[in-house]
């Protein structure tokens, strides 16, 4: 294998986890500020919301899809790497990445079926359904978001990385698990919205950090492995 193979998973990985970064930040960015966050506490309001706005709605979706997608790729290119520079907790990092993925698409499946709930936002049966739909999406996020912790402290702890990239891995890996945890202190009433802000806000520096080991990966040269 010659140094220009040895390079190419690692900087497939790089841009797959830097394109995930900019595809989220950018549907964030659209949906926050038009309040298409899609809250369950009030389906009602956010039929009314995906109704009034739905092409930022689907644009905003489309990039959240392209985000998760890029993040499963990159978790299975992880996995799959060389044989020269596999190892197990490498693969597990890359697999619990490529869960983590795919649960966010799960996650965009629901938010997908709700805009053709979204037709007529008037109809109380709409509504009824869309606050089960909501429910099991956020929900669902939840769940990738978890795998997407996992994925951080075992790439942190347990893949040859430098030592301020590991450190900062691990306080991502803290924030984003209060993220995670956030949902399960509202017990039957459910996150209202600003603490659904508040959950973003403590999942961004994982995001941050896998940007950051996406960019590190495309700067590191590994050594050459003969063919």
């Amino acid at each position: 294998m010659n140094a220009a193979d040895a390079r190419f998973p690692a900087r497939l990985t790089g841009t797959l986890l830097l394109s995930s970064l900019v595809a989220m930040l950018a549907g964030v960015a659209l949906v926050v500020p038009m309040g298409l966050t899609l809250n369950p506490a009030d389906p009602a309001a956010v039929l009314t919301a995906v109704h009034t706005r739905v092409a930022s709605h689907l644009i905003g979706l489309g990039l959240d899809v392209v985000g998760w997608l890029a993040l499963l790729a990159a978790g299975l290119v992880l996995a799959a790497r060389p044989c020269e520079h596999r190892s197990p907790v490498g693969m597990l990092a890359g697999g619990l990445l490529a869960c983590a993925g795919l649960a966010g698409l799960l996650h965009d499946a629901g938010n997908l079926a709700l805009t053709q709930l979204a037709a007529d936002p008037t109809d109380p049966t709409a509504a009824t359904v869309a606050g089960a739909v909501i429910l099991t999406a956020k929900w669902t996020v939840n769940l990738a978001g978890l795998l997407w912790v996992a994925a951080t402290v075992t790439t942190a702890l347990g893949v040859p990385l430098p030592t301020a990239l590991r450190r900062a891995g691990v306080i991502a890996a803290v924030s984003g698990l209060a993220a995670v945890l956030l949902p399960w202190t509202t017990g039957t009433d459910g996150p209202s919205a600003s603490l659904e802000q508040l959950g973003y806000g403590l999942h961004l520096p994982v995001m941050l950090w896998y940007g950051a080991l996406g960019w590190w990966l495309l700067r590191t040269t590994p050594p050459a492995t003969r063919g």
